[in-house]
């Protein structure tokens, strides 16, 4: 009776002899077979810390070296990354004023006429500059109170 060793679990195993002279009887089940032929490693997501199991040929794939649960991780990712100056169409902080705006600390308010309403509101260069996107240039104003100061040359107060 020819018993022989698994390569994985060190489980003996029984063996017919026909099998043993073509070669087989190197795993003791299919679930050690399978665990002989995984390749690859497990990795975690640069976002959640999640655990994920990558193949050899996605670990050479990655240019950056960081792997990702799923697209949205992914998108969060490259949405901080390549934002700003490093982004691929990057024109030096022309358009960018909104969005400065709303991450300082000025209220959401029309400095004209006191709408609160973020979705009516839009930003106003003082010195009618574009490309002068310092906050002491910039200020609130609602759509109809930016007409009036544009075409009417009404002050603010």
């Amino acid at each position: 009776m020819p018993y022989n060793n698994c390569k994985i679990c060190s489980k003996e195993f029984y063996i017919k002899p026909s099998h043993l002279k073509l070669g087989y009887g190197k795993y003791c089940s299919v679930k050690c077979r399978a665990q002989s032929q995984k390749k690859g490693k497990n990795v975690y997501c640069e976002i959640c810390n999640k655990e994920i199991w990558r193949m050899p040929k996605c670990l050479k794939k990655s240019k950056s070296g960081k792997f990702f649960c799923s697209k949205s991780c992914q998108t969060k990712w490259r949405n901080k990354y390549y934002s700003g100056d490093k982004h691929y169409f990057w024109k030096g902080g022309e358009n960018v004023y909104r969005k400065r705006m709303l991450s300082s600390d000025i209220r959401l308010i029309c400095k004209k006429c006191g709408v609160k309403d973020i979705r009516i509101l839009v930003v106003h260069h003082k010195d009618r500059d574009r490309k002068n996107n310092g906050l002491e240039n910039l200020i609130w104003l609602c759509r109809n109170c930016h007409h009036l100061i544009h075409n009417h040359n009404e002050k603010i107060k």
